[in-house]
């Protein structure tokens, strides 16, 4: 079985969410609140639908448990990768996320969360939260009792075409005005820090988890140095934003015909601007902005045509 496995996003509702994902992709959203696509995920709170070939109708973890060879025998119980886009419509709570280790002993065995983020599109002048001030634990600690926000937090500018890497432990949060593509970790755990004393529809204030965050956030923070590759073919251009323990992250821009080859377990190829078309040794598929598709392990050689941008990651 080499055919790409096109998948169906699942859609969130978020508190700070909105209409952007209609807007920017004409995605068909369930609600005006609607934050987060979960556009190749095989994680039980989100899976996302196989929607062309033989496993049309199965969910991409039922894929994942009962046919290995689709993705080269990689192994492992959970599908290691989760690929969003977040609609930023309000700013998101101040939060960090732990790692494998204290995810698997807190968290009922759930994978850390090490993440990272491209900028789609935002407002001018939209800002993020990434990383804090703290010097020590103590200092951390006091300054969150204290509500010390302006003090403690970290504010960046961000720009369309901006990468973010956020390690577990790393205190952050997308403010309004932002569409961002995340690869992360396939976890849902989030460790809220802040979330600006708002109120959900019933009046209450969601929960903090200042504890376990205090546990889990690296102090002092330390700025990832983002040094990106980039190789120029014929009509490809290829970013290579990370390379780590947990995925590898690039971005594809075509413009004619790309002749590729493959020889990682699997890709998940996530379409940002633009469309065309990917010929592999079983046919032809369209695709355009907004489309999701994994490339299994027998791909091999492929070729895709058109105008378009993509971020693809693996592991």
């Amino acid at each position: 079985m080499v055919q790409p496995l096109f998948l169906k996003p699942v859609f969130q509702e978020r508190i700070w969410g909105g209409k952007g994902l209609k807007e920017k992709f004409a995605y068909k959203i369930p609600h005006s609140k609607t934050g987060e696509c979960w556009a190749i995920s095989a994680h039980l709170n989100g899976p996302s639908t196989v929607e062309n070939g033989p496993f049309s109708g199965k969910t991409l973890n039922e894929v994942w448990r009962n046919h290995p060879e689709i993705f080269g025998y990689y192994g492992g119980d959970t599908f290691p990768l989760l690929t969003k886009i977040l609609d930023a419509n309000q700013d998101l709570s101040v939060q960090v996320h732990p790692d494998d280790i204290y995810a698997n002993l807190y968290e009922n065995g759930e994978l850390g969360k090490t993440e990272c983020w491209y900028v789609i599109d935002c407002k001018e002048g939209a800002e993020m939260i990434y990383g804090h001030n703290a010097k020590t634990k103590e200092e951390l600690i006091k300054m969150i009792k204290n509500k010390d926000w302006d003090k403690l937090l970290r504010r960046v500018r961000v720009k369309p075409g901006d990468f973010f890497y956020v390690p577990s432990g790393t205190i952050h949060a997308l403010c309004e005005g932002t569409i961002v593509l995340e690869t992360q970790q396939s976890s849902d755990t989030t460790y809220r820090v802040y979330d600006y004393d708002r109120r959900d529809e019933n009046g209450k204030k969601r929960e903090l988890h200042l504890k376990k965050a205090i546990d889990v956030t690296k102090v002092p923070h330390i700025d990832v140095d983002n040094k990106f590759i980039v190789t120029k073919y014929k009509d490809l251009i290829v970013t290579t934003f990370v390379e780590n323990e947990f995925f590898v992250v690039h971005k594809w821009k075509i413009d004619g015909v790309a002749s590729l080859t493959m020889d990682k377990p699997f890709m998940l190829c996530s379409v940002i601007k633009g469309n065309g078309t990917l010929r592999g040794e079983e046919g032809k598929y369209s695709f355009n902005k907004g489309s999701h598709f994994i490339l299994p392990a027998k791909t091999r050689n492929f070729e895709i045509s058109g105008n378009c941008e993509m971020i693809i990651s693996h592991l």
